[in-house]
């Protein structure tokens, strides 16, 4: 609850956060990867509702204050919008647990990683916090390994048109214009020592940004990673990106050609490209061996983005041959769809 002044008795707004958004409520299966059982879950769930919020006093405004929602930019009124959020929200206890809907997608690891570090009250990460700068030797992905110790991990932060003119190998490519902290939640080892290549400046956002989601073993920082490139060409790699043509042209050439939806379920279902498997983004990592790392692959999404955190994945788990589509299955619908 929000409070105006503090010895106000009617709060001023309430903040629900993951429990209570709009038209819907949130999801009581999250925890069920740290020990807790679904029917456990529900009933948390049907008392957070029932014994905290809509008994409350009702405050003027109310908002779910989640990433989701502030992009939105909405905001729920006050007892009408709350009550009506979800049919769930007035249910019984015992039938909540089975009116999620069972197209839900699967937590992602990052889920459990995040969940494990808040119960254990994770000091915050300030702007102050002192930064490392490495060199070239410093970033080495493989360095680490020999000895046992976590692995480190170069995570670049460039948009994907950048990342493929030129990138130090191994590295996972998740633009920090998009979805960075979600996506990189999903593909990158919770227990590597995260070595940041980013557009001078960045470097602090970066880190807190994967600092939000429990991802806090930040090591440092490549300085001058375009200088680093121009003067190690020997670590540099390119990224093959097709376009729609290209990509038709190469589908006629190879009989082995592997294609990659990394889409949603629910994107895959509503149209993909004829033989295509699909395995959401952050379900790559896990399941990889379902791939053939000698067969060309091609990877695709609904506009680019995650086909290029995917194929950066699939090239750093030893793929040889991997591209991605250049505005990814987008590229195939009729123009008014993406206008």
């Amino acid at each position: 609850m929000v409070y105006e002044h503090a010895d106000d008795t009617v709060p001023y707004g309430v903040l629900t956060g993951d429990t209570l958004f709009i038209g819907d409520v949130g999801r009581p299966d999250l925890l069920a990867s740290i020990g807790f059982t679904r029917d456990e879950l529900a009933d948390k769930l049907y008392d957070s509702l029932h014994t905290k919020l809509l008994p409350s006093p009702m405050p003027p405004g109310c908002s779910p204050a989640t990433a989701p929602a502030r992009r939105a930019a909405r905001t729920c009124r006050p007892r009408p919008s709350r009550r009506s959020a979800n049919s769930e929200a007035t249910t019984t206890r015992c039938s909540l647990p089975t009116r999620r809907p069972s197209s839900i997608s699967s937590p992602r690891a990052s889920h459990r990683h995040g969940l494990l570090r808040l119960r254990r009250h994770p000091q915050p990460q300030g702007t102050s916090a002192a930064r490392r700068d490495l060199d070239a030797d410093g970033a080495d992905a493989g360095r680490g390994r020999e000895q046992g110790r976590p692995r480190r991990l170069l995570l670049d932060g460039r948009d994907p048109e950048e990342f493929a003119r030129g990138h130090l190998a191994g590295s996972i490519n998740v633009g920090l214009n998009g979805r960075y902290a979600e996506f990189a939640g999903s593909v990158v080892p919770s227990d590597a020592d995260i070595v940041l290549v980013v557009d001078e400046g960045f470097e602090i956002e970066a880190r807190n940004r994967l600092a939000r989601i429990g991802f806090d073993k930040v090591v440092g920082y490549l300085a001058q990673p375009l200088r680093v490139m121009v003067e190690n060409p020997g670590m540099v790699e390119q990224a093959s990106r097709l376009t729609r043509s290209e990509y038709e042209e190469r589908a006629a050439a190879l009989d082995n050609l592997q294609i990659v939806d990394v889409r949603n379920p629910g994107e895959h279902a509503l149209g993909s490209l004829a033989g295509a498997t699909l395995i959401p983004v952050g379900q790559v990592p896990s399941m990889v061996d379902q791939l053939d790392p000698n067969r060309p692959t091609v990877v695709f999404c609904a506009g680019g983005y995650r086909s290029s955190v995917a194929a950066s994945v699939l090239r750093q788990a030893g793929f040889s041959d991997v591209s991605d589509i250049i505005g990814g299955y987008s590229a195939w619908l009729p123009a008014e769809a993406n206008a």
